[in-house]
């Protein structure tokens, strides 16, 4: 039973986390620090959940680019979802093949929520003194595939000068193909790793949870991007960055 009670947790982290720009990755790794530390394959499953309320909630976007291809515009944003996804799984594959794995001690992911903090402040900054457009175009398509969760917001807005709702838009949009296929290729691979009842009790009890946390937490962001920058997030992450280095946690 306290195992369930940990996964429910971890559950309930990324989906309040995974769609923020404060580091879904770095907070599960802290929180396992106290809750106990999960298999890879079970954190890319909770993604996967937390991924499956974008799916819901952008259910029309998707099905207008399915069954309205012959439009102009559906087609060139389907297009330019491909070409992000098509970037994206050839990166993550090449990492794998580098054998890159996520670090366990607190140091390198407090520097991580530190630097991104910086680099959010930044692009607000910058993105600030440009008109913004509603258009994604073929440079931010390639630029997104490149990078990951909330970095490819802030890429969006820079070198596409798009408004914050339809960088995030697309972002959320690359992301529903990429974690499923993580997801799928990590339970095919370490699939021997979750034989047992329990480890498979586990990821369904993290991703149904990630998914109605995730639910919740996108229809608040994407109401608050409207009239909101990410500014406030930027200091969240530069705070919880310093604390967690002036913290012997995990040492």
């Amino acid at each position: 039973m306290p195992d369930i009670v940990n996964v429910i947790l971890l559950g309930i982290i990324e989906g309040i986390t995974e769609f923020l720009p404060i580091s879904s990755t770095g907070h599960l790794l802290i929180a396992e620090q106290w809750l106990g530390r999960r298999s890879d394959t079970f954190n890319i499953v909770i993604q996967a959940g937390a991924m499956l309320a974008v799916t819901v909630i952008y259910w029309r976007r998707i099905v207008d680019m399915v069954f309205g291809w012959r439009e102009p515009a559906n087609r060139d944003y389907a297009y330019k979802l491909t070409l992000a996804f098509g970037i994206t799984a050839v990166l993550g594959l090449v990492v794998k093949k580098l054998g890159f794995q996520l670090p366990e001690s607190v140091a390198p992911v407090a520097w991580a929520l530190i630097i991104g903090g910086i680099w959010m402040l930044v692009a607000e900054a910058i993105a600030a003194r440009h008109p913004v457009r509603d258009t994604v175009s073929w440079n931010v398509a390639v630029w997104v595939g490149t990078s990951r969760s909330a970095a490819t917001i802030f890429i969006a807005m820079l070198v596409g000068a798009c408004s914050r709702a339809t960088a995030t838009e697309f972002a959320f949009l690359v992301g529903i193909p990429t974690m499923y296929a993580a997801s799928v290729w990590s339970l095919l691979k370490e699939g021997d790793a979750t034989d047992s009842a329990t480890e498979w009790q586990a990821l369904l009890v993290g991703f149904v949870v990630s998914a109605l946390v995730a639910f919740v937490v996108v229809k608040w962001l994407l109401n608050y991007i409207r009239s909101h920058t990410f500014t406030p997030f930027a200091y969240y992450r530069i705070a919880l960055g310093v604390v967690l280095l002036l913290l012997p946690l995990g040492e």
